[in-house]
């Protein structure tokens, strides 16, 4: 009896498992194989090849994240000032990266070293390459002051290595950020060897790595030079494996190469400096949060540090550090970074020390009854340049371009290596509803259709530049083909502003202003080309992928 009750036992058992074997036999693991077709991804007979194991964006050297959320951006205090350039206004704003600190002189020393060895200052083909770059250490200079030893030591003294750079205008700042992307991506693609190992130490002017000539045309990387493009040990392997040449590349499928680096929009910034991180976590926000810390005063509250200053400002006629021997705030010009408590999202400075340069054009309002979705005024969309081939178009050593400045500085418009861009014609706009032109800075806001003299029966001529709701001076500066700069002041008595689209937002109170600056929801106003000893920058990335990095998870996952 015990015996056939053994057998069925054992038969049902067997019955049970081969039932399974089947049922799991005809699941399919959705991570290795297409739910569309059902075909496997990445099969060595040919199909698509994809990134099934990627996790998560990679944190790029230098950043924190922040993760992204609803907020009131503007003033939260009185307006003393009667801008009304800060009415508040709710904004959600995507996650993103942003720099841990200012951009500091040792940073942009390091790109200043890279530009000097790949494009030599004293090749004529080049000189304005390098020259473009450098800060104007002349900001320090005031006519009633002695400060020529930061005019001569500040930016490449080891005392201020660690300091934030000033003299950089947003020009310059931006083109940090894009040569600070490429460097950034070159390095992963070594590291991860599918570039040739320490090619970035031998750059040269026509092989010049860029991250979207990478990634849109492989082949043209580093001036087309093959051994350096497919030069690592797995685009080798790969090589000879591969039925299909364009895996011998990273492409964007792969999730390997980081978003490019860049300035923070005003909303990221306000969104960051307020770290409200901090106070939700307990659910006590209450929408009146004036500094990047907690509570309504500039000394701190703890025990161990009562009294202390919590940034780097001025705190009075003449007091910018305090009595010597016991200061207020431990600095009197700029002040090493992280010489203050960071912020609850990791951040440091984000009140004093130097305001800081955001990629907005100032308008004096934010118009959140059009947008309230990762807000940002300054769009000019533009696509790649396509040559007679039909192939992009490769910016080479012989057809650098350069742009004059208003205040006669010369920078290049794209360096060697990069694709060269075309604003967006007919082709993109045509019908489409979300945008209908390439150059949107002025939207809603200072174009002739914002002005009460606008007539949209009249053409475009019959409206007067001088009618225009932003109609600042336009400073003229060309050369001659001797290189000397002619200019051409505005003399104009029609003006009636200051602003237009070259000029940009800087937020944050600096070493020179007084604490009704440091509330993050403040705004000001500077050209986009000009320079001061109170504005640095620091540099953001955008998040891809989930809105949280833990903590969260899709609840049907």
């Amino acid at each position: 009896m015990n015996f056939k009750k053994t057998l069925v036992l054992q038969l049902v058992i067997v019955v049970i498992a081969t039932s399974f074997m089947v049922s799991c036999k005809k699941s399919r693991d959705y991570k290795s194989s297409s739910r569309a077709t059902g075909w496997k991804f990445n099969s060595k007979e040919g199909g698509f090849k994809y990134n099934t194991n990627y996790k998560d964006q990679e944190t790029g050297p230098g950043l924190v994240f922040i993760e992204g959320g609803t907020f009131t951006m503007g003033k939260v205090q009185d307006d003393p000032m009667h801008d009304w350039n800060n009415s508040p206004n709710q904004q959600h704003v995507q996650s993103f990266y942003m720099d841990e600190t200012e951009v500091t002189n040792l940073m942009y020393l390091e790109y200043l070293d890279w530009l000097k060895k790949v494009f030599p200052p004293e090749d004529e083909q080049f000189k304005n390459i390098y020259n473009g770059a450098l800060p104007d250490t002349l900001v320090w200079r005031n006519r009633l002051g002695f400060n020529e030893v930061m005019v001569n030591n500040y930016l490449r003294h080891p005392a201020y290595a660690n300091y934030p750079v000033v003299g950089v205008s947003w020009v310059q700042a931006v083109e940090f950020s894009d040569w600070r992307t490429d460097r950034v991506n070159e390095l992963i693609l070594e590291e991860e060897s599918f570039v040739a190992r320490g090619a970035r130490y031998e750059t040269k002017p026509g092989e010049i790595f860029n991250t979207q000539t990478y990634l849109n045309a492989p082949t043209k990387t580093y001036g087309g030079n093959d051994s350096i493009t497919r030069g690592g040990k797995k685009s080798q392997m790969l090589a000879k494996k591969s039925k299909d040449s364009s895996d011998l590349y990273v492409q964007r499928k792969d999730g390997l190469l980081l978003p490019a680096y860049r300035l923070p929009t005003e909303v990221e910034w306000e969104y960051a400096a307020l770290g409200l991180v901090g106070l939700r976590n307990y659910n006590v926000y209450r929408g009146r949060k004036k500094y990047p810390w907690d509570g309504q005063y500039t000394r701190s509250g703890k025990r161990r540090t009562r009294g202390d200053q919590l940034a780097n400002f001025k705190q009075g006629d003449g007091d910018y550090g305090g009595i010597a021997g016991w200061s207020d705030d431990g600095a009197d010009i700029t002040a090493e970074i992280k010489s203050y408590p960071p912020n609850d999202f990791g951040l440091y400075d984000m009140a004093g020390n130097v305001a800081e340069w955001v990629a907005d054009v100032y308008r004096p309002i934010v118009d959140d009854e059009f947008n309230d979705f990762n807000y940002y005024r300054g769009n000019v969309y533009t696509k790649f340049a396509i040559d007679e081939y039909g192939q992009v178009s490769i910016v080479t050593p012989e057809d650098i371009v350069y742009d004059t400045l208003s205040n006669g500085k010369i920078v290049a418009r794209y360096l060697p290596g990069e694709i060269k861009e075309v604003p967006v014609d007919e082709e993109e706009t045509y019908l489409r509803t979300n945008f209908d032109t390439s150059d949107n800075r002025d939207y809603r806001d200072g174009d002739k259709r914002s002005s009460r003299y606008y007539q949209s029966f009249a053409d475009d001529e019959e409206t007067d530049d001088n009618k225009r709701m932003y109609n600042a001076p336009k400073q003229f500066v060309s050369a001659d083909s001797t290189g000397h700069l002619e200019r051409k002041y505005d003399k104009s008595t029609n003006r009636t502003t200051l602003i237009d689209n070259n000029v940009r937002v800087f937020k944050g109170g600096s070493w020179r202003d007084r604490d009704y600056w440091l509330d993050p929801a403040q705004r000001r106003y500077f050209p986009q080309d000009m320079a001061t000893d109170y504005i640095g920058f620091r540099n953001a990335m955008s998040r891809v992928g989930s809105k949280s990095k833990k903590g969260k998870r899709p609840r049907n996952k």
